[in-house]
């Protein structure tokens, strides 16, 4: 380590250290969306990571208590909505256990039922290949079939459990 000394904890023991710790890496957030029934369900997933060029594949881990996951497991299609940094009241809705996480959000669906909020930095239509278990999350693999960006959104950026604005050097 440069200029101080690493702390060795047992990183079972004490898992606020465990997810300050993990808060150092800043990630962008995603939602992840979709029809379900005729009804907008989603969540907001901050360990969205790019997989495969060939085939083109994402991934997203979710906790194993999330209770929103169960039910996008079962539709075709998939939305990914890589959020913008305007997206920060968005994802906290998106986030929430309780209420209308789509209470003043702007969306479209695909033909598929994939649903995508709207002015995010990139949407991607996708549908679920597997689950891996990972210990208290499992790692969703997902397959793109369409994908669309936008450079001029920003993405949202989550780091040391804060949004964070990119700036350009």
């Amino acid at each position: 380590m440069i200029g101080t000394e690493m702390t060795v904890v047992d990183a079972t023991t004490d898992p606020r250290l465990l997810r300050s710790t993990f808060g150092c890496f800043p990630s962008g957030v995603a939602a992840v969306c979709a029809l379900v029934d005729d009804v907008p369900v989603g969540m907001a997933v901050s360990s969205f990571t790019s997989v495969s060029l060939d085939p083109p594949l994402v991934s997203v881990c979710v906790a194993n208590t999330s209770t929103t996951w169960p039910r996008l497991r079962a539709p075709a299609r998939l939305g990914v909505s890589v959020l913008g940094e305007a997206h920060d009241v968005a994802c906290r809705q998106l986030s929430a256990r309780d209420g209308d996480r789509f209470a003043g959000i702007s969306w479209r669906a695909s033909g598929a039922g994939a649903l995508f909020v709207a002015e995010s930095a990139a949407a991607l239509e996708c549908e679920l290949v597997r689950e891996v278990t990972a210990g208290d999350h499992l790692i969703a693999l997902l397959r793109v079939h369409a994908l669309s960006s936008d450079a001029t959104v920003s993405p949202l950026v989550f780091h040391h459990s804060r949004f964070r604005q990119l700036l350009a050097s």
